[in-house]
């Protein structure tokens, strides 16, 4: 007799088998789930071939139907939970199918077997990210029954698996933490077997990703009188399994990320730290490596301190130089994002990482991938390295990093890539960068006024951050050939824009298109009334200090310039405004004030007589000499030096 995988093998093409799937005769009808089970294991192909003949219906229905022999529905769940490890597309047909609910369905029974099999493939298909994948609050209590003390290593296994899937929005995040999933999963962890203790860290540390909250509870969460803090801290040791180090240190960066766990806690600073530099090196595998240096990134992202401990390692940098000649995109996308990181904040330790041979063709090649994640790993690394000014100097310059990075703008790059790639573009356009002249002849103004037009806010800031560094102490024609490529109907919706920064960084555009004094004549010549009529906008709106503060800023910047001021001295609307921000709460606009009082007001210059009679009748000096009782010293010194401009006083 041929075994039941030969002999479906041999009827592929035949109805034989699907006949006894439908066949009221129990046995033959568990013969042919046996056939197709066994088929389909391993084999995407068979998977593919089953799925296309309309089984799955028939699979579910026998699943579902509580009147079937047990061995039956065992069979069909098996056998599910076997296709469900296809392809993407296999587990979406699946999910589509109500599979999901099925098999919670089936949960509410009383059958170990079946709701062992239940369990295994509800496991396999949460990992998709299908939106069907939603579990219901009722669904989960009933999940974590099945993960208690006394239930198999199996069933612990799959519902730590079940829920890391199924809490990956802060809504779902704080459900299961309301159900006292912490305390179980603390529990959990004390279990002397791997296949359960992994899937838990990886639940605990979805459950802590971005939410303080739940973090919180989690770290302050005990068993037996240990938090599970502590007890992490075990489970990252050499003695562990490379997963469970990997898993554990991962759960505790996202509780340090979280806010729950301090940068400079001896478990974050001394443990889990050392342990991801040291599964970054060679002797691990590539898959572990990359696991190593995606959790060191998110670790050291946005704390200095931590960058500086993980640089003291002479063998990190060259590890992850290492990884990015790997063939996998998650080791190379990995090694640029630890690199990203680490570079971020500290000069040396850019230098160190451009220093290190074949680093920045590696970026090049990595701007140039046909990967978008790749593409995005390396804008992101490169954007980190463009923070220093040494580097922009010269090894970006030798480089040519330039011309990749206006390649990836000008091409269709997502949101997420344009907008990494315009924030590493804010940095080659800085005042001393050398790329700045090639840049402008290929367009880059017209590309970033563009930017400003998107409906993304972030891509609306890098535009006007760019654009403000490229004006900064640039020539006159390039301050035109900005003012052209914006226009002046977008520099007022820039400054009508609902992101504040992007409205500081249009202030910040203007005021260096109107400085130093010798570019403040011309510009105003050409759009002194744009100009005016947008910081009059600015002044008048429901803005914070910190804003009317630019906004006054670019006034004292115009009352520098010899015709300029006139645009100030004969609107009278805008010289009350002054006079009023003189007296104002706030000390910043009170200095801006002064300052701007100061430079309309200054001796030796043509017509300042003239001016300062009329800020006198004003009420200017009187001011002045109020605001001499200031204990704001920065005040008092620029009401002084005010004062000293009027001849009379």
């Amino acid at each position: 007799m041929q075994p039941p995988f030969t002999t479906f093998m041999s009827v592929e093409s035949t109805r034989a088998y699907i006949d006894n799937l439908y066949s009221s005769d129990p046995e033959k009808c568990l013969t042919s789930i046996v056939c197709i089970k066994n088929s389909v294991i391993g084999s995407n192909r068979q998977k593919e071939s089953v799925i296309a003949q309309g089984i799955v219906p028939r699979l579910l229905q026998l699943l579902q139907d509580r009147n079937t022999k047990s061995m039956l529905r065992i069979e069909a769940a098996i056998t599910v939970g076997s296709l469900a490890k296809g392809t993407n597309e296999h587990v979406e047909i699946l999910i589509n199918s109500g599979t999901i609910q099925l098999l919670l369905n089936t949960l509410e029974e009383n059958e170990p077997q079946l709701i062992d099999a239940c369990l295994s493939c509800l496991r396999t298909l949460s990992q998709s990210d299908s939106p069907q994948n939603k579990i219901d609050v009722k669904r989960l209590h009933k999940l974590l029954t099945f993960a208690g003390p006394g239930e198999s290593l199996r069933r612990q296994a799959c519902v730590a698996s079940i829920m890391g899937s199924a809490c990956k929005t802060p809504v779902e995040q704080n459900e299961l933490c309301a159900m006292g999933a912490p305390n179980l999963l603390a529990a959990l962890l004390s279990v002397q077997n791997s296949s359960v203790r992994i899937p838990v860290l990886a639940c605990l540390a979805s459950m802590c990703w971005n939410n303080q909250n739940v973090a919180n509870m989690v770290a302050n969460t005990t068993y037996k009188d240990v938090k599970v803090s502590s007890i992490l801290a075990t489970l990252i040791g050499r003695d562990r399994p490379i997963e469970m180090q990997l898993e554990a240190a991962r759960c505790l960066t996202n509780l340090h990320r979280a806010g729950a766990i301090s940068s400079n806690d001896p478990i974050i600073t001394y443990r889990t730290l050392p342990c991801l530099v040291r599964l970054c090196q060679t002797e691990h595998s590539e898959g572990n490596r990359a696991s190593a240096a995606n959790t060191l990134a998110y670790l050291t992202e946005v704390d200095s301190d931590l960058q500086q401990v993980a640089a003291i390692s002479n063998q990190l940098v060259s590890a992850l130089v290492n990884l990015l000649s790997c063939r996998s995109v998650a080791a190379r996308q990995a090694a640029f994002r630890a690199f990203a990181s680490l570079a971020a904040n500290d000069e040396d330790i850019r230098k160190r990482i451009i220093d290190t041979k074949c680093l920045m063709d590696s970026v090049l090649e990595g701007l140039d991938d046909e990967n978008e994640d790749i593409r995005l790993a390396a804008v992101r690394c490169l954007h980190s390295l463009s923070r220093s000014v040494q580097q922009l100097r010269t090894t970006f310059q030798d480089h040519s990093v330039w011309r990749p990075l206006m390649a990836l703008l000008t091409g269709c790059p997502s949101t997420e890539l344009l907008t990494a790639a315009s924030s590493a573009l804010c940095n080659l356009l800085l005042e001393f960068s050398p790329a700045k002249e090639p840049m402008l002849q290929q367009g880059v103004v017209q590309l970033l006024a563009t930017l400003t037009i998107r409906p993304e806010p972030s891509l609306r800031l890098n535009g006007v951050w760019a654009l403000m560094n490229l004006a900064f102490q640039a020539e006159q024609r390039v301050k035109s050939q900005i003012l052209t490529a914006l226009g002046t109907d977008q520099i007022f919706r820039l400054l009508a824009d609902s992101d504040t920064r992007v409205l500081m960084k249009t202030l910040g555009l203007l005021r260096n298109l109107v400085s130093p004094r010798t570019h403040t004549d011309t510009m105003m010549s050409l759009h002194g009334p744009q100009v005016m009529q947008g910081v009059v906008l600015v002044l008048e709106g429901p803005h914070s200090p910190e804003v009317k503060e630019q906004a006054l800023c670019i006034l004292g910047n115009i009352a520098d310039g010899e015709k300029a001021r006139e645009h100030i001295m004969s609107n009278e609307d805008v010289l009350k405004k002054l006079i009023d921000y003189m007296t104002h709460p706030a000390p910043c606009l009170q200095e801006a004030s002064v300052f701007c009082i100061n430079n309309l007001s200054r001796l030796g210059e043509p017509g300042s007589l003239e001016r300062q009679t009329r800020l006198k009748e004003m009420g200017v000096v009187n001011i002045l000499q109020q605001l001499l009782s200031t204990s704001d010293t920065v005040l008092y010194n620029r009401v002084k030096t005010a004062l000293t401009q009027f001849t009379d006083v």
